[in-house]
């Protein structure tokens, strides 16, 4: 008899995998900074969140976001 074991189609966010990507999606992106997928896609849009674009695709930097919140902390300090 044969066992079949399900393998998910994507590592789970929070995997080692994970943490070794470079770029991500805006999706990704959103579910980092736990924000809903419009709010980060109208940030990256804005210029507030950096991004790039491979061919068609529109990516987020992994260190985009740490500076992000950074910027975030900044102007909280300065208000």
């Amino acid at each position: 008899m044969t066992t079949l074991t399900a393998v998910p189609p994507t590592a789970p966010t929070g995997t080692a995998a994970d943490s070794a990507l470079v770029l991500l999606t805006v999706e990704e992106a959103a579910r980092r900074l736990r924000i809903g997928r419009t709010t980060c896609f109208r940030l990256v849009m804005s210029g507030e969140i950096e991004s790039v674009t491979v061919g068609r695709l529109r990516r987020v930097p992994v260190d985009a976001l740490p500076a992000y919140v950074a910027k975030l902390r900044r102007s909280a300090v300065a208000a």
